[in-house]
């Protein structure tokens, strides 16, 4: 089970592999941080999975996010992740994904391909807590971290419950960005 947690810990913190990174650089890294579960926990998704966020940045970028699995097929599993920041716009990230090994093979954010985001984690703590979110109250694992490649210091917290929350199975995310605290926060999700 540790081991599990490390890895969704690792798409889970990959949102701050960068320092101060913009709007759509952390939600690459959002939807990055999902992709790496897949190393030991196999990826166990279906098409139509989804999980759905409200999305907060800052205090004043305010909106929500659906990451759902689009596709399975032999290049591998398409995973969609759109995000509606109202008046900072509409962002579209769309990650293939090797269902055999994991490996992000392919990250295009609005049409553009982007670099795969990668992070060197530092585990500062982790602990089980119940949490409520506007999904439902759960059993989680709070991990606090840092990205020690980055610049930005600022702690990384996450509850998490891959068992039950699926395409990543973040219950609620916080992060520094150059906004401000990103905090992301379930509001559904659907398992096929």
């Amino acid at each position: 089970m540790f081991k599990t947690l490390i890895a969704v810990l690792g798409f889970a913190f990959a949102l701050n592999a960068q320092a101060a990174p913009s709007i759509q650089d952390t939600l690459v890294h959002v939807q990055a941080n999902v992709i790496m579960e897949a190393q030991t926990m196999g990826l166990d998704w279906k098409v139509g999975d989804t999980s759905n966020y409200d999305l907060n940045i800052g205090g004043f970028i305010k909106g929500s996010m659906v990451m759902s699995v689009d596709s399975i097929g032999a290049d591998g599993i398409w995973m969609n992740q759109d995000a509606d920041l109202g008046f900072a716009g509409k962002q579209k990230i769309q990650t293939l994904i090797d269902a055999n090994t994991g490996e992000i093979k392919k990250v295009i954010a609005n049409g553009q391909e982007q670099q795969v985001p990668k992070q060197d984690l530092e585990i500062i703590d982790t602990k089980e807590e119940k949490i409520t979110v506007p999904a439902g109250t759960f059993d989680s694992i709070h991990v606090t971290a840092r990205d020690k490649a980055s610049s930005d210091k600022g702690e990384i917290n996450v509850w998490l419950n891959p068992q039950v929350v699926p395409v990543g199975g973040t219950l609620k995310q916080t992060a520094p960005t150059q906004f401000g605290t990103m905090t992301l926060t379930l509001k559904s999700f659907k398992k096929n």
